[in-house]
């Protein structure tokens, strides 16, 4: 093929050698299009130089998740934050906003203000009428990543998180050894039935019950609203009233709260508890044999890959852009 020179470059990109040039040494004056072009054209030849050229025009990214108060949320922002570092010379700019999911009107009218700003957008909302087609109404040029939960919306360019009714079977199946052959009832707590992660965790862990483990039966399934009181409280409530529920499988947050509740019953009789995300508290109460097994997703991975594919999305990394299906991991008390 012979060596790639700066004039191979102009022609596999379309424009002049003195644009390239400007490029390649970095002496501005081109637009973002045709920087972008250029780069992609060099990098594709394989220039032999250095192309990491930070782009002189910024992209703005709108990311809207729950604020740090809810632990895997946090998580999320501390992978916003580890993937801006990475990616400094991508030029890209973070609006992150905190969002109610309680507040779905309010979250599709940030979607739409920040239409009028954005490149791009990361989102992990529910699934809300509203919110759907505050996204369905979004320009083509900004593409939408949707993190860790998706959203029925046929406008997403991406989604970025695990195979949650599958984790909802490994769940399932913990919950099964946990109990054990004697069997029991259990309680399933999620956080909101209209965020389809949930609901899909849900699904999974009754499935896998009713088909390898049918002496154990899922006695109720409430929703928390996300509220960490309200996880204990029900919990609480069901223990009382129910003397052979021996298993509570918690999607949602709470976790601390809901242990510190039960401790009294649990000293009486034994009820397992299997939960998601492995934040700080979860792994102390892991170590104390207070939780019995966390099932982890990588929170602050997925946001990473979230914005890398976005930022592929937009033009700022080569490569294809489309969903990433993330691993989970399973922890147990002697694993942490």
């Amino acid at each position: 093929m012979g060596k790639v020179t700066l004039d191979k470059v102009a022609q596999a990109a379309g424009v002049s050698l003195a644009t390239v040039d400007r490029v390649v040494n970095r002496r501005g004056g081109v637009s973002a299009d045709k920087e972008a072009a250029i780069l992609a054209a060099a990098r594709r030849l394989g220039l032999d130089r250095s192309l990491r050229v930070t782009p002189t025009a910024a992209k703005r990214i709108a990311v809207l998740i729950q604020p740090p108060s809810n632990p895997f949320h946090a998580q999320l922002r501390q992978g916003i934050e580890q993937a801006r570092a990475i990616h400094r010379d991508l030029n890209l700019l973070f609006q992150v906003e905190w969002i109610d999911p309680a507040q779905p009107d309010r979250i599709a009218a940030r979607i739409a203000r920040a239409s009028a700003w954005a490149d791009g957008m990361i989102l992990t909302v529910p699934a809300a009428p509203q919110i759907v087609a505050a996204i369905e109404a979004l320009p083509a040029r900004i593409p939408v990543v949707t993190m860790a939960d998706d959203v029925p919306a046929a406008s997403r360019a991406a989604f970025v998180g695990p195979d949650d009714r599958q984790s909802g079977r490994v769940a399932g199946d913990l919950m099964g050894y946990l109990i054990g052959q004697d069997g029991g009832d259990t309680l399933v707590l999620i956080g909101r039935f209209d965020m389809p992660g949930h609901g899909a965790r849900s699904g999974g862990f009754i499935d896998v019950l009713a088909e390898r483990h049918p002496a154990i039966r899922v006695c109720e399934v409430r929703e928390t609203h996300e509220d960490k009181a309200t996880a204990a409280t029900l919990a609480l409530r069901v223990a009382r009233a129910n003397p052979d529920l021996r298993g509570i499988y918690l999607c949602t947050t709470g976790c601390s709260e809901l242990v510190a509740a039960l401790a009294p019953i649990r000293q009486t009789r034994p009820i397992a508890i299997l939960t998601h995300e492995l934040t700080p508290q979860r792994r102390a109460l892991l170590k104390t044999r207070q939780v019995q097994a966390i099932i982890d997703q990588k929170p602050v991975l997925e946001a990473r890959l979230a914005v890398e594919t976005v930022a592929r999305l937009i033009g700022r990394l080569d490569g294809d852009a489309g969903s990433v299906a993330t691993e989970i991991q399973i922890f147990m008390p002697e694993s942490v």
